[in-house]
């Protein structure tokens, strides 16, 4: 009889056992384990980090973290940790929080406007693991320039502005790589046939689109611009763009933080082969990288007779085109009594 009540007492308290067991397992796996009042935050975990730094990153995130790593065991994550963005959504279980560290979300990356690849290095830098040193040394690899028969100079004309997707733990290679392809898929055939009857190659057309860029913001505008730049080409002048003089000084400097609004005659006189005032043809490589706006406004000049322009005082952001150069002084001379009015002389 007591052998029974024993029996009995044993399996209720073995069933509590169970019970209690079952309840703190489903806490641990099931209940919201969140502390941030946001609907959701991005966390980004390095390459090769272990499992105690994805505790030391989440931590600010997690309600309780014994919930968290013990489920996470469970899961096997500790020997599996993922290195890139995730994504926590605000009331998450800690077996939710385990399945989104295993799914690293991408990120956009978006880059325009650079002045040079040094400023490249650093914007993609603020977007993707990679630093800027090691994305710098990868654009400027011997091997990978000589494969693809790019320069130092002209390097920059690879990378079109816009918006891609990564996943943020891109090495540098990758990136480089990956835009190394979406150049290729930029210039189709159809791009490179308009290349080909301007006479230009696809760098050529770069080095001229990033003039046109710098010419002119409004995008309107460019194809009449970039046909002024291709009847000078087409009469063997020089193109004597003052974005390049801008473009010689700096570089000339090493300082691209310099800010001239006014190009002097002296400054006309800089020793660079990027200065158009001083050698004919297109320079060596962009001066800034232009947009694919100013890419095609070369590709797809507007048809004219003009040969000179000079910005516009009358509606601004615009300029005032010429066939003679009569013109064209009558056009300057109005620019320069308004600059001069301005009170800028530099």
């Amino acid at each position: 009889m007591n052998f029974k009540k024993i029996a009995i007492a044993a399996s209720v308290l073995l069933i509590a056992g169970l019970i209690v067991y079952g309840y703190l397992l489903y806490r641990d796996i099931f209940s919201p384990n969140t502390r941030f009042s946001e609907k959701e935050v991005a966390i980004y975990i390095p390459t090769n980090s272990d499992f105690n730094q994805v505790k030391t990153i989440v931590e600010p995130y997690v309600e309780n973290m014994d919930r968290f790593v013990s489920v996470a065991g469970k899961k096997s994550y500790p020997q599996n940790v993922r290195a890139g963005k995730f994504v926590l959504k605000q009331g998450m279980n800690s077996n939710d929080l385990v399945s989104a560290l295993r799914q690293p979300v991408p990120v956009r990356v978006s880059f325009n406007n650079q002045e040079r690849l040094e400023d490249l290095a650093g914007r993609i830098a603020a977007q993707i693991e990679a630093d800027s040193v090691s994305l710098l040394e990868s654009f400027y690899d011997e091997r990978f320039l000589a494969h693809n028969e790019l320069t130092r100079d002209n390097v920059l004309s690879m990378f079109i502005p816009n918006s891609y997707e990564f996943f943020w733990n891109t090495s540098a290679l990758q990136f480089r790589d990956r835009m190394e392809k979406e150049y290729r898929k930029f210039w189709s055939q159809a791009r490179l046939d308009k290349a080909a009857a301007l006479g230009l190659t696809p760098l050529e057309v770069s080095a001229l689109a990033s003039i046109v860029h710098k010419e002119t913001v409004k995008i309107d505008e460019r194809p009449r611009v970039a046909g002024v730049y291709l009847n000078r080409l087409e009469k063997g002048m020089k193109l004597e763009a003052d974005p390049t003089v801008i473009y010689a000084i700096k570089r000339n400097n090493n300082d691209f933080g310099i800010q001239i609004k006014r190009v002097l005659n002296r400054d006309l006189l800089t020793e660079s082969p990027y200065n158009t005032y001083q050698n004919t043809g297109i320079p060596p490589g962009p001066i800034a990288m232009p947009d694919i706006s100013a890419i095609d406004a070369v590709l797809n000049p507007e048809s004219h007779n003009y040969i000179y322009f000079c910005a516009s005082v009358e509606n601004f952001g615009y300029h005032e085109f010429a066939v003679t150069h009569a013109q064209h002084e009558r056009n300057r001379q109005k620019y320069v009594r308004w600059i001069s009015q301005q009170g800028i002389k530099r």
